[in-house]
């Protein structure tokens, strides 16, 4: 068994965090196996070098351990590139320059007052784009959802979960997930296309991860299946809330790990804190 934990140094790491991490790193220890911890930041933006730091030092107070060094995504980018290179050569892609004020406009065009219908990966993208054969270097890359579904019809409904129990057909994928976006415009590639590929270079046998991307698992066992790639067993767990029952988020630096540290919290503190 390998298990990860792969947050984003862009911001502390809060209770939600600890609990995800955690979970994936008992799990590994009971089975005789491997945590590992990889570093999500595609996003350059909002990365920041002292929040990566901060994350090393929570998670080794926690007790957790891992083998170095650890993949960082940033490093990974001819990865992604090559990636999409093989999903563009099967006809998958195709260059998107909406916006979201412009998917908005396109969503409601048809009838006025119209809300847009949300899926996993945001609006459901109506598909301005698929047919006018963009050529900007700068636009976005989306997964024509059709002809990816065309091109795995035989592997349809795809199964997946810790025993396999949940499955995913091709209808429910063309229209509540729609043509989701591979490779941003201002990164390369995605969260969805790059967490892809980076379980399977680590050799990721259990993705342990919160109840909120239950839906966003559909997408990534998907791109699995159009990469030859293999699927991990999934496990999705509960959410860590606030008083109010609202999911944590970054933000709540009132509940962040470095916080209940500086309070004299101690590493049991924190399990107890979150059911474990």
């Amino acid at each position: 068994m390998r298990t990860r934990f792969a947050p984003s140094p862009t911001g502390p790491l809060h209770l939600g965090h600890a609990f995800s991490a955690l979970l994936a790193y008992d799990m590994a220890q009971k089975a005789g196996g491997e945590f590992h911890l990889r570093i999500e930041d595609i996003d350059q933006s909002r990365a920041r070098a002292e929040w990566e730091a901060q994350i090393y030092d929570d998670l080794a107070w926690l007790g957790l351990t891992w083998p170095t060094p650890v993949m960082r995504q940033s490093d990974r980018m001819s990865v992604y590139k090559d990636a999409l290179g093989l999903l563009d050569s099967k006809g998958l892609l195709y260059r998107c320059t909406c916006n979201r004020r412009d998917i908005e406009a396109a969503i409601s065009a048809p009838q006025e007052g119209v809300k847009p219908v949300f899926g996993p990966d945001g609006m459901i993208y109506p598909g301005t784009c698929r047919n006018a054969a963009h050529t900007d270097d700068a636009a976005a890359l989306r997964l024509d959802m059709a002809k990816a579904c065309d091109l795995l019809a035989d592997h349809f409904p795809l199964g997946f979960g810790d025993n396999g129990q949940h499955s995913i057909t091709a209808s429910e994928l063309i229209n509540n997930v729609g043509d989701i976006v591979l490779a941003r415009r201002d990164m390369g590639t995605s969260y969805h296309l790059s967490v892809v590929l980076d379980d399977a270079t680590q050799n990721v046998t259990d993705v342990v991860r919160g109840q909120d991307l239950f839906e966003a698992t559909k997408i990534h066992v998907l791109l699995q299946h159009l990469l030859d790639l293999p699927t991990p067993r999934y496990h999705h767990h509960r959410l860590i809330r606030d008083q109010a029952g609202k999911r944590l988020a970054k933000r709540d630096d009132a509940r962040a790990i470095a916080k209940y540290r500086a309070d004299g919290a101690t590493p049991a503190d924190i399990r107890e804190m979150v059911g474990l």
